[in-house]
């Protein structure tokens, strides 16, 4: 609708500098207003479990959507949103990477902030652990399962197996298993493959005590 405000329900996944990646098909309204109009706004909810939700946390990042060719972020969001595969390749759907502005934080009742774009994202060049990023999922996956049931373990007691890692960034490690997530933060960033094994590693031991 143009001209006026539309808001719409997407999925999100986050690439290695925190930048929102979105997945949007041709024929759907807000990727028509987005043709129009790249300025868009994504409202981040935290407020579950809270008995008041505007007791919550929730962010809204405000931005410009931009429509990329990138396999490599591609499938960064298919493996955050694995049902998104059965449709990522076809020809209408394009993957969108939002230029952050800045975000409006509302952390609680009264705690409200206007934060710079440059303060949501992670500045720090992290190219070789983005060019290695698959090769570390996989082999984490195929290699080391134990140590990716370990880590989600040691988050809150989530125990079981079939637990997979998603997504790695400098700041940490996207977890998931048949539609639970699970997030395991690196106590200092990572920027390179040999700095990421060495925490990954350190956390399996201490994950295992």
């Amino acid at each position: 609708m143009r001209g006026a405000p539309y808001a719409s329900l997407v999925l999100i996944a986050a690439d290695l500098d925190a930048s929102p990646l979105l997945l949007l098909s041709d024929l759907a309204q807000h990727s028509r207003n987005i043709a129009f109009d790249p300025r868009i706004s994504l409202l981040i909810d935290g407020t579950t479990g809270h008995r008041d939700p505007l007791t919550g946390p929730r962010l809204t990042v405000i931005g410009q959507a931009r429509a990329v060719e990138d396999p490599r972020r591609r499938a960064r969001f298919t493996a955050h949103h694995p049902s998104s595969a059965v449709y990522s390749g076809f020809s209408d759907f394009r993957l969108y990477r939002v230029a952050v502005e800045r975000g409006h934080l509302v952390a609680g009742f009264g705690r409200i902030h206007w934060i710079d774009g440059r303060n949501l994202l992670f500045a720090a060049d992290a190219a070789a652990l983005d060019a290695a990023e698959p090769e570390i999922l996989r082999h984490m996956n195929e290699h080391h399962a134990d140590a990716v049931a370990d880590y989600a373990r040691g988050l809150s007691g989530r125990t079981g197996a079939d637990w997979r890692m998603t997504g790695i960034d400098p700041e940490g490690v996207d977890l998931q298993r048949d539609g639970e997530t699970a997030r395991l933060d690196f106590p200092a960033p990572a920027l390179t493959p040999a700095a990421a094994r060495a925490t990954l590693v350190e956390l399996a031991q201490k994950a295992r005590k």
